[in-house]
């Protein structure tokens, strides 16, 4: 697992149980990360963003009595937010299609299953750093594009335009 130097990134990781933050936080540091931040509920990880601003979250989806998918949502649409472009991978034991499209939706940067591998976050972490996908902001969205890949192979009436070619 090398060719990326993440030194430099400031990651928090929210998630309530106390053993699932020491496994992400060694992995991260194993990446060579030394900022790490933790939170173990929604509004402290709000908080923690405001007055830390990292450069990446790392979130489970259920915090006991918060919502990691509230906190996404919160950190795309609201004033107070510091970073709405925040990248943020949700970490879920939950890893069903439906659950995957609503994290997406709600602005999910990449979604990681549980039990997750040193690898597989790597792979996420590596992911995010080549990800030039613009944001999207529509009446009740804003988020990465979901699309991946541009496919140019679509003509029909829903293809949605870039801001460059109109």
């Amino acid at each position: 697992m090398t060719g990326y130097n993440f030194q430099s990134l400031k990651v928090l990781i929210c998630d309530d149980s106390l053993q699932i933050r020491a496994l992400v936080k060694n992995c991260l540091m194993a990446f060579g990360i030394r900022e790490i931040c933790e939170a173990s509920n929604a509004e402290a990880a709000f908080e923690e963003l405001q007055d830390s601003d990292p450069d990446l979250l790392i979130t489970d989806w259920n915090l006991g009595e918060s919502c990691g998918l509230e906190l996404v949502r919160r950190i795309r649409t609201s004033m107070e937010a510091p970073n709405p472009y925040l990248p943020i991978i949700m970490l879920t034991g939950h890893s069903e299609i439906e659950r995957v499209e609503i994290a997406r939706d709600a602005g999910v940067s990449s979604f990681l299953a549980k039990p997750m591998s040193a690898q597989s976050l790597f792979k996420r972490l590596a992911s995010l750093v080549e990800d030039n996908r613009p944001f999207i902001r529509c009446t009740d969205f804003f988020s990465p594009d979901r699309r991946f890949h541009d496919n140019d192979d679509f003509g029909g009436e829903d293809r949605r335009v870039s801001a460059t070619a109109a």
